[in-house]
């Protein structure tokens, strides 16, 4: 006589009887971590190859666009360096108008 009750299949139910867990998917796999293939020289001359390849897609500025860049930028930096010292000045005036000049008898 076959007792259902105590045998493994019973206690722990039937795969057909077991609903997966809410959100799982018996589709999916579990990801392992990545592993590294290969040793540090072959990786290192690997990463070499792929900076150069790299370097030979950059398109590099002509003469006279680098001339051009530089000109903006030096005006770009006269025009604030000029900003910033005029508030100073004006900061500087209002400061001594509101509290005094104590150098001034």
């Amino acid at each position: 006589m076959a007792d259902s009750k105590g045998s493994a299949e019973a206690l722990s139910g039937s795969s057909e009887d077991r609903e997966p867990a809410k959100g799982a998917s018996s589709s999916k796999t579990v990801k392992e971590p990545r592993r590294r293939f290969g040793n540090p020289i072959t990786r290192l001359a690997r990463f070499f190859r792929e900076v150069v390849a790299e370097l030979r897609k950059v398109i590099y500025p002509t003469r006279q666009e680098l001339l051009t860049y530089t000109g903006v930028v030096v005006v770009f930096v006269v025009i604030m360096v000029t900003v910033v010292f005029g508030l100073d000045w004006v900061f500087h005036k209002g400061v001594l108008y509101v509290f005094g000049d104590p150098s001034a008898k």
